[in-house]
């Protein structure tokens, strides 16, 4: 399983850089998509009753939508399908890449959605039951999310698609930085690890 979803890893990072770079432009929808996609994606994280949340093999899929308007070739293999860490590491990536993107052409616009878009993973996280479900695998749901959130912030996160102007760029750094901290609590290895990860960026 581990190899199938370093293939999953793989096959996203290199899609987030098979992008049009030939683009003049900033998308005219991308704005609105970044913060519908938010919108659909803080109650897939949590999930609940509802029976539509990440890991379910199917909630995912409009979401996956809007990013495909920006990213096409984003892709949850069949590895990472019904699988809830998989699934959420390969949407935050998407939102993210997509919300870096727009920092391209307008970076404060891109702090400002980036800062909605933590604070939506943390609190989403938050409201997750740590409870075990009966016969559950990999940890709780909660351990679970909290993983996929951190892999794909880490590991699937296209810095390459950042602004390069200075104040922007710092304060999308540093809200990316802090995405370990409120999901996996201050002084935790993750909250380390991205701290080191996310510092080096500033290079």
């Amino acid at each position: 399983m581990f190899s199938s979803f370093s293939s999953t890893l793989a096959a996203a990072a290199n899609a987030s850089g098979a992008k049009d770079t030939t683009k003049k432009s900033m998308s005219p929808s991308l704005r609105t998509d970044i913060y519908n996609t938010i919108d659909q994606a803080k109650p897939w994280l949590i999930g609940g009753t509802a029976g539509r949340q990440a890991g379910d093999g199917v909630a995912y899929q409009p979401i996956l939508s809007l990013i495909h308007t920006h990213f096409p070739d984003l892709k949850v293999g069949l590895d990472a399908a019904r699988n809830v860490e998989h699934e959420s590491a390969v949407i935050v990536a998407g939102i993210t890449n997509m919300i870096l993107e727009m920092s391209k052409w307008d970076g404060m616009a891109g702090a400002m959605a980036m800062r909605t878009w933590v604070d939506a993973l943390g609190d989403a996280h938050g409201k997750i039951s740590s409870a075990l479900s009966p016969g559950a695998k990999g940890g709780s749901r909660k351990d679970q999310v909290g993983r996929g959130i951190t892999k794909g912030i880490n590991q699937l996160t296209d810095v390459t698609l950042m602004t390069r102007e200075f104040a922007a760029r710092i304060q999308i750094i540093s809200l990316l930085k802090s995405v370990n901290t409120k999901v996996h609590g201050a002084g935790s290895d993750e909250a380390r690890q991205g701290e080191a990860l996310w510092s080096s960026k500033f290079i």
